[in-house]
């Protein structure tokens, strides 16, 4: 039997990695083999990571004691089945290791994806459990398997944000601010702000001074401020912050800058890994973590299932377009080359206009 390639991160060291080779297991009944030709590496995976005993992301695809194999998005094909329901050549969608294959379990199978129905799996959030089936997609998104990659996890939540900060008038907020505005779902949210003519909110994104530029050719800003000058923030109006970078001392110098006229603070990504830890007893709203799933399920109940994820999925492939044109693609192959590229993205060196993929 052929050898199964991972890469799997320390937990308590996200630093190191190891290339982990192991023989194939025998299928089950139920079961499907997927060769996984590639997936798109983001600092959303440096979220997962960080996320991942208090969301679950470490139990989709179980490793060694100590040791956790990071989610990504990715595409693959069916080498082996023993599923009636799933046959050997489909293409999938889905979540994945960093690996070169995986094994899934065929849960409920509809014309268009199935569900994983791994028992360890049963409790974890139904979004990451889905596997699309590519073979009757339009072909105008099957040409778009690197954008859905690279964008579509990222700008799909950013949609959910979007929906989020709507579906609860913003909170009262006139303005939104965005910590890590470069980072994708960071862009993203703030370019469905900015179509929104009618909401009118004004948007303030926080960068780096590396990333300024790439933010500015976006063009979906209203103002654009590096770290260190919130104070350029009026406080005087009533904002809501998303913060997709993690960095807890930013969280407090916004709160104290803006204080009562902080109406909404939600925690989203973790750009700033190394920052990270959940501030209390602050001046304005309590900040809170945001789970897309947890809106993506209320959604589901007003308008049924799958409305939201629609209407993401649709804007999602508009906004990837675009950003297409401004981020260049990048391919990796190997373990070392993974491993190496993981570093760099948790040391911030991986610029935006740079998109990932990667395979073993």
């Amino acid at each position: 039997m052929a050898d199964v390639s991972e890469l799997w991160i320390n937990r308590s060291d996200y630093r190191k990695t190891k290339a982990v080779s192991a023989q194939q297991k025998r299928l089950e009944d139920g079961q499907v083999r997927v060769a996984i030709d590639k997936f798109a590496i983001t600092s959303n995976n440096v979220s997962y990571a960080v996320s991942g005993d208090a969301i679950g992301y470490w139990r989709f695809f179980p490793a060694g004691e100590g040791w956790g194999k990071v989610t990504v998005w990715g595409f693959g094909n069916v080498v082996e089945s023993r599923s009636p329901d799933i046959a050997v050549g489909e293409r999938l969608y889905g979540f994945f290791p960093m690996a070169n294959e995986t094994v899934l379990t065929v849960g409920s199978v509809k014309d268009d994806y199935f569900m994983d129905a791994a028992p360890h799996r049963a409790d974890l959030a139904a979004v990451y459990n889905q596997y699309r089936r590519l073979a009757g997609e339009p072909d105008a998104l099957r040409q778009m398997e690197d954008a859905r990659s690279l964008y579509f996890p990222l700008f799909i939540t950013s949609f959910v944000l979007y929906d989020y900060l709507t579906d609860n008038d913003y909170f009262g907020a006139d303005q939104v601010v965005i910590g890590s505005v470069s980072s994708k779902t960071g862009f993203g949210l703030a370019q469905f702000i900015h179509e929104d003519k009618k909401a009118g909110k004004r948007v303030i994104g926080l960068t780096s001074p590396g990333n300024k530029a790439f933010v500015e050719s976006l063009g979906c800003c209203d103002d654009i401020l590096l770290y260190g000058e919130e104070e350029k923030i009026d406080p005087s109006v009533k904002t809501a912050y998303v913060d997709m970078s993690g960095n807890r001392d930013l969280t407090i110098t916004l709160h104290n800058h803006l204080q009562e006229n902080m109406v909404e603070s939600c925690m989203v990504g973790a750009t700033h890994w190394e920052s990270t830890g959940r501030a209390t007893g602050l001046p304005g709203a309590e900040p809170r973590f945001f789970f897309a799933p947890s809106q993506i399920a209320k959604r589901n109940k007003d308008w049924g299932p799958g409305v939201l994820y629609m209407k993401a999925s649709e804007a999602s492939a508009r906004l990837a377009k675009d950003a297409s044109k401004e981020i260049e693609i990048e391919r990796l192959k190997g373990a070392d080359a993974v491993a190496a590229i993981w570093r760099d993205f948790l040391d911030n060196k991986v610029a935006p206009s740079r998109g990932i993929m990667a395979s073993f």
